[in-house]
């Protein structure tokens, strides 16, 4: 088989060094799933009623990822059409193993590991999509919309359930809490997606932000972090 055009590089997460100290394994990526409202005061501060209804998602490109690698800041170009960059600082889980109709007591058996990440998004694109019905693409699928930053497998560091998130902005706080805050859990979340799509290796899951969002300026910097996971750092130009 011959492509007309030379086929796209694979995005691909860098992966956390192991005991061996290899630096040089990458995840590659397939699709990238995100869930909407998952944490209650963050679903207060957008205007909602954090009632436990079933979660919702929306996806990015793949191509949207940006690799936040440790020991220096990624740069974020400031995307155009949009006055309102905003930051949400997210546990990312990256799925290993494919399957459809997951159970809750099964759905660990399918993650192979966890990042942070953060879900980029132009928040006055997406408010006037949302007010007029209409998919969320323009606000949240743009280029660069997705750094996520070294992957760590679910052998070395488990299922965190609880422990802190953050994010600071110029080394001001601006989000804080707690994976135990997460309205819909990480295997509730996967046993629920994977109801609509049967989930493959290579997918990865943006579980949700928590309060405190907000607008992000050029040639500011964005450090956060989740408890046992590599922090993430971006710079936005």
């Amino acid at each position: 088989m011959t492509f007309v055009l030379s086929p796209p590089t694979v995005p691909s997460l860098a992966v956390a060094p192991g005991n061996n100290g290899d630096t040089n394994s990458r995840f590659p990526v397939r699709r990238v799933y995100c869930v909407g409202r998952n944490y209650a005061a963050h679903v207060r501060e957008m205007g909602f009623d954090p009632d436990r209804e079933p979660p919702f998602f929306f996806q990015k490109p793949a191509d949207s990822i940006v690799v936040a690698a440790a020991g220096h800041a990624a740069q974020l170009s400031y995307p155009p059409c949009t006055s309102e960059y905003h930051f949400e600082i997210e546990l990312v889980v990256a799925i290993g193993t494919a399957g459809r109709n997951i159970s809750v007591e099964r759905a660990n058996d399918h993650i192979w590991g966890y990042a942070v990440g953060l879900d980029m998004t132009r928040r006055d694109l997406q408010i006037d999509a949302r007010n007029k019905g209409r998919p969320w693409e323009l606000g949240k699928s743009f280029d660069q919309s997705a750094p996520v930053s070294l992957l760590h497998p679910a052998a070395s560091v488990g299922h965190p359930s609880s422990g802190e998130i953050w994010l600071q902005v110029d080394g001001q706080d601006r989000q804080r809490s707690d994976l135990a805050n997460l309205v819909w859990s990480v295997p509730e979340i996967v046993a629920n997606l994977s109801t609509y799509f049967e989930l493959q290796p290579g997918d990865l899951i943006f579980t949700g932000t928590p309060e405190g969002i907000g607008p992000v300026q050029r040639n500011e910097v964005m450090r956060g972090g989740i408890a046992g996971l590599t922090d993430i750092e971006v710079r936005v130009i």
